[in-house]
């Protein structure tokens, strides 16, 4: 029941509903996959971040199985007082070894680990270059820090030391960027913006969470793909995506991450991992050295659907990564292409504003490792049928 406190609420999903922006939320019945089950029906998945098809694979569910039988499910506990078991510092030493980092630090998200590390880093008087297109999570990292925001235009990195040279009043700085942007695919020039902070002694983060198992050698991510070993100070990523699992983590210099389990809040203040998703994190890892067969995969499938796409017509913007946005403008446009996908058997969810600009409203392609070429080709029928039908190509 409504009541006058709350009748606003109504008034503004009734909004999002006339302009296309409501999200309609869909409910999973299997695990995910390639291919998955809603309501009763089966459909080929083209929206999850489970990259390299880790999500339910038979390794990653065994360690799971095996992380409870030793270790029980919840960890009772924040970090810093009982909550840290022998998977927890097992973990961060196969990272820090993966990622080829001094340290590293585990989260229950990627969005927590910025959450924890911004404001341990920078507050009140400092000052944060900021991409103009970074992740939420950045952005509220940012806004807890208290330290003041400026943004640069998206990876350009001219503007980035035109923003820098007008400000001289600061007690310390901090450039972040993403390392792939998660609506567009595009990759942020590393090598650049790194010489930047070196020439203007700034610390520098990039938050890698779609890098992680996609760039890089094996998967190591956007240092390793640019060769910036020991030249970012702080890299963010997630356990969330190509690992399969949920959490995050922050990998770099040694005395970073020390201050981070000192300072940092999520580490602090909200209960660890559990024992199930640790020990599945670890075994992701051991797959990831194993292989790169999954990678090898992932790109042939991406490189393949982009090249298909854009050959029907389709504008997929400036991907780099397979990452592959098929844009097409209006929000009620993207809400419909999504609609008629689903009822074909795509999977494929609309993104309108506030995820992207308004204008921009698209829906976001996310291979996978998971799909085969079979899977690949349905999805490609499947977007020319449509594409046609709405007119979005000829």
């Amino acid at each position: 029941m409504q009541d006058g406190r709350t009748a606003w609420l109504q008034q503004e999903i009734d909004n999002l509903k006339s302009a296309g922006l409501y999200n309609h939320i869909r409910t999973l019945d299997s695990p995910m996959d390639a291919w998955v089950t809603i309501d009763g029906r089966r459909l080929l998945n083209f929206c999850a971040n489970n990259y390299l098809g880790l999500a339910n694979h038979p390794r990653i569910t065994q360690a799971a199985r095996d992380g409870i039988e030793n270790y029980g499910v919840g960890p009772g506990a924040v970090r810093s007082i009982a909550g840290t078991t022998s998977l927890h510092v097992q973990l961060e030493q196969r990272l820090a070894e993966f990622k080829n980092a001094e340290a590293c630090i585990t989260f229950q998200s990627g969005f927590t680990a910025n959450l924890a590390t911004i404001p341990a880093l920078v507050g009140p008087g400092d000052l944060i270059f900021s991409d103009e297109l970074n992740h939420a999570s950045i952005i509220d990292g940012c806004r807890l820090s208290r330290a003041e925001v400026v943004r640069y235009a998206h990876n350009d990195v001219a503007d980035l030391r035109r923003v820098i040279a007008e400000r001289t009043d600061y007690k310390r700085r901090l450039i972040i960027t993403d390392g792939v942007f998660s609506m567009d695919g595009d990759i942020a020039p590393l090598d650049k913006i790194a010489g930047v902070a070196e020439e203007h002694g700034i610390m520098l983060m990039v938050d890698d969470a779609h890098g992680e198992g996609v760039l890089g050698r094996g998967g190591r991510g956007i240092v390793d793909h640019f060769g910036l070993h020991g030249r970012v100070d702080v890299e963010v990523g997630t356990l969330s995506k190509a690992f399969g699992v949920v959490g995050g983590l922050v990998a770099g210099k040694a005395i970073i991450i020390e201050w981070l389990r000192q300072r940092g809040r999520p580490f602090l203040f909200s209960s660890a991992m559990t024992a199930p998703d640790t020990a599945a994190c670890i075994e992701a890892v051991a797959i990831l050295g194993e292989s790169t067969e999954l990678i090898d995969r992932l790109w042939a499938n991406a490189e393949l659907f982009r090249k298909e796409m854009q050959a029907m017509g389709f504008n997929t913007g400036f991907s780099q990564t397979p990452i592959v946005p098929v844009m097409l403008g209006e929000a009620s446009l993207a809400q419909q292409f999504s609609r008629r996908l689903f009822e074909e058997g795509v999977f494929a969810m609309a993104i309108g504003f506030p995820t992207v600009a308004r204008g921009k409203a698209r829906i976001r392609v996310m291979n996978s490792a998971a799909h085969n070429l079979a899977d690949i080709e349905i999805a490609l029928e499947t977007f020319s049928r449509v594409g046609r039908e709405l007119g979005v190509i000829s």
